[in-house]
């Protein structure tokens, strides 16, 4: 069993999100896996207002930063890969302002992961300094800033 087998616990509803519904599972590849993990439910979310949706976001980062501190307190690490609640609700960020169109949710895929993954500034500052579940959510939260900033000016 892999070390994401033995810590995953499909009983607790933390470790549940946390690992993102099982996408955290995956032995390659974890925070794409949670990142395309985040497309059923944002083409969900995405049929309520926007401010429905931005509160969606803003529920699911709160939620995020205690569950992604909880959760890595029991593991004994600081951001264990299987954690991608972060990238799930980083892709939602990253999708703010723009149309469900495949296009633009494919664009925005490739755009945060490339942030995500990349690391530029400020999401590489933030990633070293802030700690915890505030610190694993936060990097994502700009990463998604950034990738929407650019899809919303994007000609697809």
């Amino acid at each position: 069993m892999t070390d994401n087998a033995l810590t995953f616990k499909w009983s607790r509803p933390d470790y549940v999100l946390a690992w993102g519904f099982g996408a955290g599972l995956a032995p390659v590849a974890p925070g794409t896996m949670g990142t395309l993990a985040a497309i059923p439910l944002y083409l969900g979310f995405k049929t309520f207002c926007p401010s429905i949706y931005l509160a969606v976001i803003v529920l699911g980062f709160i939620i995020g930063v205690y569950i992604c501190s909880r959760v890595n307190r029991e593991l004994g690490r600081e951001d264990h890969p299987g954690i991608v609640w972060d990238e799930i609700v980083g892709f939602w960020v990253a999708m703010v302002g723009s149309p469900v169109t495949w296009e633009y949710i494919l664009a925005g895929f490739l755009l945060f992961r490339l942030f995500d993954i990349g690391k530029p500034w400020p999401v590489s500052w933030l990633d070293e300094k802030v700690r915890g579940g505030l610190g694993i959510m936060l990097d994502d939260l700009v990463a998604g800033i950034m990738a929407a900033l650019v899809l919303n000016f994007l000609p697809l």
